[in-house]
């Protein structure tokens, strides 16, 4: 099985003594996490953001983009933006006819 890599924006920032990062475009799907460092945090929300996307594709529901230009408006303007890519599984052989 090979993977079909996925590119997208994730937030992170400081929030109450801790580090707070989400994925604005797969909010609705529980990408978001709590970490006490913001290294922490964006190790989270990577591996949140792949079991996310993984499980989307395995059950064959398209993965939400958003186009660049458009991605200031999706979610809370605050925090740090960093891109993240992840790979889901895509299967090698076609399915059947």
């Amino acid at each position: 099985m090979s993977h079909e890599p996925y590119t997208l924006t994730v937030v992170v920032e400081p929030d109450r003594g801790m580090w707070h990062a989400w994925c604005p475009t797969l909010l609705d799907y529980g990408a978001a996490t709590w970490a006490a460092t913001r290294e922490e945090a964006l190790g989270h929300i990577r591996e949140v953001v792949a079991m996310v996307v993984t499980r989307m594709a395995e059950d064959g529901v398209p993965v939400p983009t958003v186009p660049a230009d458009q991605e200031q408006e999706q979610g809370p303007a605050a925090g740090e933006r960093v891109v993240v890519t992840v790979g889901a599984p895509i299967s090698d052989v076609p399915p059947p006819a």
